[in-house]
């Protein structure tokens, strides 16, 4: 039943200094979503990509709408 639906709270990133991308392991296929510093290019890891529902669930955690680029 959906009576106990976990809300998902919208949270917010340094737009201007930072994008969101996916970084993917070339071997393994592991994939993990965070956002890379412009500046520096690190990356701050938020959350692990299991399947397409993780990155539309990354997406609406950030508010982000545009598509999120792959980094190898």
């Amino acid at each position: 039943m959906g009576l106990f639906k976990k809300k998902i709270v919208t949270q917010s990133y340094d737009m201007e200094n930072k994008k969101p991308v996916i970084k993917a392991s070339i071997c393994t296929g592991e994939q993990i979503a965070g956002f890379k510093d412009i500046h520096t290019g690190k990356i701050e890891e938020v959350m692990l990509i299991k399947s397409p529902a993780d990155i539309d669930k990354f997406k609406t955690m950030y508010g982000i709408n545009e598509k999120i680029t792959k980094e190898y």
